[in-house]
């Protein structure tokens, strides 16, 4: 059993293969942390690693004993105002003001698998065998409020799922104010912190910077994960690079309000935390009711950042991912919104639809526009029926249409939102988020729904599901374009106003759920105004998303490369759009927008009756390549090989688990003449095989082995010191695509 307790030393060992989690009952009977890294071997005692000598200026737990302070030791859950002055992991705001609390240990429970989450995103397992949990339990006799941490380690993922329970035993009522998903105290801080921030249009972006003393974190109040921050975080040792060195990933499973921060203290320990952000947040603990955390993930490698997101990937490809899409490839989908937009009658769209068939596409997707009164993006959100002005047989007659050509039929869906313009609006005008006796403000000239009351959750989902239903839809773009203002719900009473935030949440995956349950086979992806709500929590109800508003392929090579870093490629919306690109007003080349378009789940967004024999035929080719190595590009092993962030030129390597195929993606961003020579060495490989090397357009690159193409490398130089005719034609925003077929086994 890969968690082990030792009586005598109160200890607990957490561990597989790889890696190896310690835990100590500390002499006050509170938890310590001991070790998170490399497996070591058991042993029964770790009591060295228990520091805790006097320290000027600190405050002690027992009288006359100045060897104890909670300062001076680290923490598996720790609480603040008993001699710790770090951020706390939890606070309960008690009756006569008072938020001390003493969570002491009281038992454990040890056994194999993993208990889900009510009504949350979660990690799972198909069975009990691939995994063992640990529960604790902790009890604050003073105020009688039971404290449970979960901690899940995976027996083939280096991985470790936790969060928290709080039960109130007690007939008080209290406020549970901070109550985060997982803490970490590390014993030094020479970590360099690694965040993914951005805005629309420029999502996940990654910057770096080194531990400071105090607190570096990230987060989001807007009610999502949002554009600007992400739920992923991740230390790496200063000399830690893509293929070697220690890191540890952070990976919150929730798409609300969050917080994910280090506080390095005066002695250089560094304390990491992760979960819903305490601003604003505040829930009511009434007397035998519990608090479920959302699950936190923690990932640590000893073998480079490539590895660390590898980690990421397969657990969240096979045990975040649910249901019929999991392990299915994606659908090559042709979107009309930029083809279209408004201005669309059903004959124009089955027209657009039979040029994607032809092409070798395989699904059409009709975006806004086809409900109520939508005839502008000022009216008609939430009424879900169709315009029969524009669709006369409605949306049945319309997928009809579409399924007789062969392709599946998707629809766009803004579930939680509304237009004053709405039937919805003008029925039920209390259903907004709103505060009383104050101007609420609005976004797109549209408001948030308050999900977190049942019946407007219920309204939705009858609306959605009769739709679903008569049109017999396949797919679903579910998009989210603003965020909450004036958080505030006509359903519950002021002390628990504080809980209006993550109740919106929770009302949004029980939608998700119901529909997911309702229809199986749906292939749901969600959106929020492009990557504005892009986190695991979303992953577990939508297999995937919407990488970006930004389509431009040059700005995707850094927005995708930045979500990679914890997202899986199978969960990236990658779509070819018009050129001039409509974010950027770039023109880049067909092939170059196809060929970033591939590491993800391909897509066409451009009106196709408008383009040339020539680019049609490029497209076809494109749509036939992607169709050959679609289980490769979409479930292959993802490496990033030159960095967008730092490097004129880029580079990704997809690899298939049996080894036999590899492609690998070359982007130059901007020419160069008379350039260095070039070589790019191929991870990944197996070295007993040798492999054929060509470009996708069929030109040939040779034979090489595994090793060499691991140690030595393949010949990328593409820069002459003229261009002539005789010459590779290499311009700006150019790409190349090389496959790597193995030819035998040498063994």
């Amino acid at each position: 059993m890969p968690i082990k307790y030792h009586s005598t030393s109160k200890e607990f060992h957490l561990y597989n293969k790889h890696i190896s989690y310690l835990i100590k009952v500390l002499r006050n009977n509170q938890l310590g942390q001991l070790y998170f890294g490399q497996r070591v071997p058991d042993r029964e005692n770790h009591d060295y690693l228990v520091e805790n000598n006097y320290r000027p200026v600190q405050s002690y737990v027992y009288d006359h004993d100045y060897r104890f302070s909670l300062a001076n030791v680290k923490q598996e859950y720790p609480a603040y105002g008993t001699t710790d002055y770090r951020m706390p992991a939890l606070e309960i705001k008690q009756p006569n003001g008072s938020s001390i609390t003493n969570f002491h240990y009281v038992s454990h429970r040890i056994y194999d698998g993993k208990p889900k989450l009510a009504g949350l995103p979660a990690t799972y397992v198909e069975n009990d065998d691939e995994a063992t949990t640990l529960e604790i339990l902790l009890h604050d006799d003073v105020i009688n409020v039971d404290l449970t941490l979960l901690y899940t380690i995976f027996k083939d993922y280096d991985a470790i799922a936790r969060s928290a329970r709080f039960t109130n035993h007690s007939q008080a009522n209290y406020q549970l104010t901070t109550a985060m998903s997982m803490n970490l105290d590390l014993p030094d801080d020479d970590f360099d912190w690694m965040q993914f921030s951005g805005a629309w249009a420029r999502e996940r972006q990654l910057k770096v910077a080194h531990l400071r003393p105090g607190i570096q974190s990230v987060g989001s109040t807007r009610g999502a994960s949002s554009h600007m921050e992400n739920p992923f975080i991740i230390l790496k040792r200063p000399h830690a690079d893509e293929f070697q060195g220690e890191a540890y990933g952070f990976s919150l499973i929730y798409s609300g309000n969050f917080l994910a921060q280090a506080e390095v203290d005066p002695y250089k320990v560094t304390r990491v935390q992760m979960g819903i952000n305490p601003f604003h947040f505040s829930w009511k603990l009434a007397p035998d009711k519990s608090f479920q955390t959302p699950e936190a993930v923690m990932v640590y490698t000893s073998q480079g950042l490539n590895k660390l997101s590898q980690n990421f990937h397969q657990l969240y490809q096979k045990r975040l991912v649910r249901g019929y899409w999991r392990d299915r490839q994606r659908p090559i989908l042709i979107n009309n919104w930029e083809a279209t937009y408004f201005d669309f009658t059903e004959d124009k769209l089955i027209s657009l639809a039979k040029q994607a068939q032809k092409l070798g596409i395989e699904l059409f997707v009709l975006d806004d526009g086809w409900f109520g009164k939508r005839i502008k993006d000022t009216a008609g959100l939430g009424d879900w029926w169709a315009n029969r002005d524009r669709l006369p047989d409605g949306i049945s007659g319309l997928s009809r249409r579409i399924h007789q050509l062969g392709l599946m039929f998707g629809l766009w869906f803004e579930p939680e939102m509304t237009n004053k313009d709405s039937d919805l609006y003008r029925q039920h005008p209390d259903y907004i988020i709103q505060t009383p006796h104050r101007h609420p403000s609005q976004g797109r000239q549209q408001y948030v729904l308050d999900f977190s009351r049942k019946e407007v959750v219920d309204y939705i989902y009858n609306l959605m599901a009769k739709v679903l239903r008569d049109g017999h839809v396949d797919y679903v773009k579910w998009d989210m374009n603003r965020n909450i203002t004036e958080c505030f719900s006509a359903a519950f009473p002021a002390d628990q106003q504080g809980e209006i935030f993550h109740r919106y949440i929770l009302g949004v995956y029980s939608l998700y759920e119901r529909l997911r349950q309702a229809f199986p086979k749906i292939l749901f992806e969600s959106c929020a105004s492009g990557g504005g709500r892009f986190d695991a929590g979303m992953l577990y109800y939508a297999p995937q998303a919407w990488t970006s508003d930004d389509s431009d392929a040059i700005e995707r090579l850094k927005i995708q490369t930045g979500t990679s870093f914890c997202y899986p490629l199978s969960s990236m919306g990658a779509h070819v759009s018009v050129c001039p690109n409509e974010q950027v007003f770039r023109n880049t080349p067909l092939k170059t927008r196809g060929d970033v378009a591939f590491f993800g789940d391909l897509g066409y967004e451009l009106d196709l009756t408008k383009l040339s024999e020539a680019e049609l035929a490029q497209i076809k080719k494109q749509v036939a390549l992607m169709k050959n190595y679609r289980q490769v590009f979409q479930f292959g092993t993802f490496y990033r090989l030159k960095d967008p962030y730092k490097s004129n030129i880029v580079a990704w390597l997809v690899v298939s688990p049996d080894q036999k195929q590899a492609i690998m993606g070359y982007f130059k961003i901007l020419n160069d003449v008379n350039a260095e020579y070039r070589l790019q060495r191929i991870p990944g490989l197996n070295p007993d095989y040798d492999y054929h090397v060509q470009e996708e357009s069929g030109q040939d690159c040779g034979h090489y082995t595994g090793t060499e193409l691991a140690h030595i490398g393949l010949v990328t130089s593409d820069a002459e010191s003229e261009q002539t005719d005789a010459t590779r034609k290499v311009t700006d925003f150019y790409s190349r695509l090389y496959i790597f077929t193995a030819a035998n086994d040498k063994g």
